[in-house]
């Protein structure tokens, strides 16, 4: 091959593109998607359920009170399938939207995305769903949702256990 002919190849060569600078969603922006998500995902849900197992469904003991041992939970005890169903269609619900584009409609609202930390695309379903898991386990640890907060990355401990990163997008 002749030089003028590799030079001429070098020189139409594309730009090769440069790394995209990776902004981590901080703490705010994520608590106020996540009350959103809490409402625009958390009602429908409620309804069909109430749908399902009826009105009186909605007025039975919480988890909590099932925990400490109240009155409540002795005196109107939940309907375990009904719970499960209730947990069931939100892990459903989030774990799809997560997939699909990385946003529930309250991140979507606060301009943030839930990604695989490692390959930066749309995680994988197991991920997502060990996340939904990793939610409750930061809510029972309280902390776990503040970790976030001393972090460099904002990883929360969800994000943590799942191998996810919630990042902002404009």
């Amino acid at each position: 091959m002749r030089w003028r002919t590799l030079k001429k190849q070098k020189q139409h060569q594309p730009p090769t593109p440069k790394s995209k600078k990776i902004i981590y969603a901080p703490f705010w922006p994520r608590v106020a998607g996540f009350a959103t998500d809490i409402f625009m995902i958390g009602l429908p849900i409620s309804l069909i359920t109430m749908m399902l197992f009826g009105y009186d469904q909605m007025h039975t003991a919480t988890a909590i009170d099932v925990i400490v041992h109240s009155d409540k939970a002795q005196l109107n005890p939940p309907n375990p399938i009904a719970s499960i169903t209730q947990i069931t269609l939100f892990l459903i619900t989030y774990v799809w939207l997560w997939h699909r584009d990385g946003q529930t409609p309250g991140k979507k609202l606060a301009h943030i995305r839930v990604i695989d930390a490692t390959t930066l695309e749309n995680a994988p379903y197991w991920k997502l769903s060990l996340r939904f898991v990793g939610y409750f386990i930061s809510l029972i640890s309280v902390i776990g949702f503040f970790i976030g907060l001393l972090r460099k990355d904002k990883r929360s401990l969800h994000d943590l256990l799942s191998g996810t990163a919630v990042i902002r997008v404009s």
